[in-house]
């Protein structure tokens, strides 16, 4: 009696499960898509944009930290060059477009992107993240002491033009739904480089680094170019918050802030696509309903204790445990 297997319907059930995948990530991503098509007709758009600008920082940070498996300490850094960047350009120069501003702010997050990881990227585990921290201080000290940001201040007025020189983004429906278009394109982008070849080798790394060098890829060109563009989503991220709100300010080159993102994709689900949104969501959320109430003065500690019980209890975050609980009931 024969028992081989045939490679071909190895291959076939592969193929079939993947298609499989497929379907039902379009389906979820086509639910998301309605929800927040309709969602400004509900809800505040300008507090749905925040959600969107900080879920964008999230889905940066994570390409860095959940796949790639790189802790950084000082995305803040990125977040405010192209807040600032953007800001200014937008406030000394009537004449550029707001795309144009956008675009030049994340530029200059790219550039300050390239020069952290050449910096910082020979550098493994805690050692790694303390130089991010450190270079992301630099930064920090750097816009406190310059005219340009406004200091303590921040800069404020910053205008947000129209589109292409047609859509009033003074509009916060016409300024919702360029913010979506940015973040939907943005998320399938980072979709797009996970599923890749490229991904896949920034997964390996994670998994076994030694493992991924023995086999031939130069890690630290990978790790250079994920760094880089998580630097890039993450000043796009401020750029677009800055126009938005109007302005820019120390917080989103803090410290703190580098903290927050780690939150939010931890309590989301670190190495999913999904989990850094909805660790955003519901961290600004929770801010948000904090701040208006009684609690309002401990919202720090609140966020640091659903820190630690995300650690210590769902490491997984919202989306994996949800995850490991569908594959283990349902199949």
């Amino acid at each position: 009696m024969n028992n081989s297997v045939n490679p071909a319907d190895i291959h076939k059930v592969i193929v079939e499960q993947q298609k499989a995948q497929d379907r039902k990530k379009m389906m979820v991503n086509g639910v998301l898509l309605l929800l927040l098509l309709a969602a400004p007709f509900a809800l505040y758009p300008v507090f749905l944009m925040k959600i969107l600008c900080f879920a964008l920082f999230a889905v940066a940070f994570n390409l860095l930290f959940g796949f790639t498996g790189l802790l950084s300490f000082g995305h803040a850094a990125f977040l405010a060059t192209g807040g600032y960047t953007t800001g200014y350009l937008l406030s000394h120069y009537s004449g550029l477009t707001t795309e144009v501003g956008i675009l030049a702010g994340t530029l200059a997050a790219t550039v300050m992107g390239t020069a952290f990881a050449l910096l910082s990227i020979r550098r493994q585990g805690i050692y790694f993240a303390m130089v991010t921290l450190a270079l992301a201080q630099l930064v920090f000290f750097f816009y406190v002491q310059s005219d340009f940001t406004g200091g303590e201040d921040g800069m404020h007025g910053i205008p947000r033009g129209k589109l292409f020189g047609l859509l009033d983004l003074e509009n916060n429906m016409n300024m919702y739904y360029v913010v979506l278009a940015v973040f939907i394109g943005c998320y399938l982008l980072v979709q797009r480089i996970v599923s890749s070849p490229f991904g896949q080798v920034l997964k390996a790394i994670k998994q076994n680094e030694p493992r991924a060098v023995s086999l031939g890829y130069n890690v630290d060109r990978y790790k250079i170019l994920a760094f880089v563009i998580s630097a890039a989503l993450a000043g796009l991220a401020g750029s677009m918050k800055s126009v938005v709100f109007q302005l820019a300010s120390l917080n989103d080159a803090h410290w703190h802030m580098s903290g927050e993102v780690i939150l939010m994709t931890l309590v989301g689900g670190m190495g999913t696509l999904l989990g850094p949104v909805v660790g955003a969501t519901f961290v600004v959320n929770v801010e948000y309903q904090l701040a208006q109430g009684p609690l309002r003065d401990w919202v720090d500690p609140i966020l640091g204790g659903i820190f630690v019980l995300t650690v210590l209890a769902f490491r997984s975050g919202i989306v994996g445990e949800i995850q490991k609980f569908m594959k283990k009931n349902l199949g």
